[in-house]
């Protein structure tokens, strides 16, 4: 019984949105940390900024041990990626590797305890998952996109190589030259510069933007939002099947109540 209490408060704990908030705020207040180490500061600050650190990976160890006490099935716990993710970055960040070679990979880890915040909030979780469900299908997309890439890139270091060889030299530099299009970072002059020599270049460049600025960022953007919102969708009908569930649960309720009144009144009659 003593078990199941401090697993019920450990639970009302987690649940609590001060306690959400006050975990929120101590990942973006370590980002603020880790930014601090950056600039030039006095060793007194330096120091008090050490300090600050240690704080709070002990405040992320407690979280984290809140966060396992609090579940019913401890096994259970480390079947989700986000748990496994949060125990390794607090376990890391435990580890004192602030000097030699290792002090890299212990600022690298204090830098990705900002990625907490992704653990932390659903609403990026969603975001996150759909991103990854997404990736197969741009997949294809991309590999279309780099085909297009290379044909585009072969015909412009064939006919602009000597116009300017530091921009079409070969593909790989010609396959920069036209991110740079695609981005649109002074691509006018690029186009205006093979217009000297080609007059039509002017359809190299317009219709390149238009299969990679236009369809192609298109279509990226259109599979991101297809996949977000069949995992909307999916998480609306599982609160569905939640509340179904417990509208059933009070219709039995109800209906026992009716039994019974009907019972005490043929009691009374």
């Amino acid at each position: 019984m003593q078990a199941n209490s401090l697993n019920s408060r450990f639970q009302q704990i987690k649940s609590n949105k001060i306690f959400e908030i006050f975990v929120i705020s101590i990942i973006v207040f370590s980002a603020l940390v880790v930014g601090a180490k950056t600039y030039d500061i006095p060793p007194a600050v330096e120091q008090a900024v050490v300090v600050l650190d240690w704080l709070i990976t002990v405040i992320f160890v407690i979280e984290i041990t809140i966060r396992f006490l609090a579940e019913d099935r401890k096994s259970r716990f480390f079947r989700s990626p986000w748990n496994l993710f949060d125990t390794l970055i607090v376990l890391i960040s435990i580890i004192p590797i602030e000097n030699g070679e290792l002090a890299v990979i212990g600022r690298l880890v204090r830098i990705f305890r900002v990625l907490r915040m992704v653990s932390i909030v659903p609403e990026l979780r969603v975001l996150i998952v759909s991103l990854m469900k997404a990736l197969p299908q741009l997949g294809y997309v991309m590999l279309l996109m780099f085909i297009i890439y290379y044909i585009y890139a072969a015909i412009g270091s064939t006919f602009f190589e000597e116009i300017n060889p530091q921009l079409w030299s070969d593909v790989a530099v010609s396959m920069l030259t036209l991110f740079r299009v695609m981005t649109f970072e002074d691509w006018t002059d690029v186009m205006y510069e093979t217009m000297t020599v080609y007059s039509l270049s002017w359809i190299y460049f317009l219709s390149f933007i238009f299969f990679t600025a236009f369809a192609f960022l298109n279509m990226v953007i259109g599979i991101v939002v297809s996949v977000m919102e069949k995992e909307h969708q999916a998480l609306a009908i599982a609160n569905g099947e939640d509340g179904s569930s417990e509208l059933a649960a009070i219709r039995q309720e109800l209906s026992e109540l009716k039994a019974l009144i009907k019972a005490q009144r043929g009691d009374l009659s």
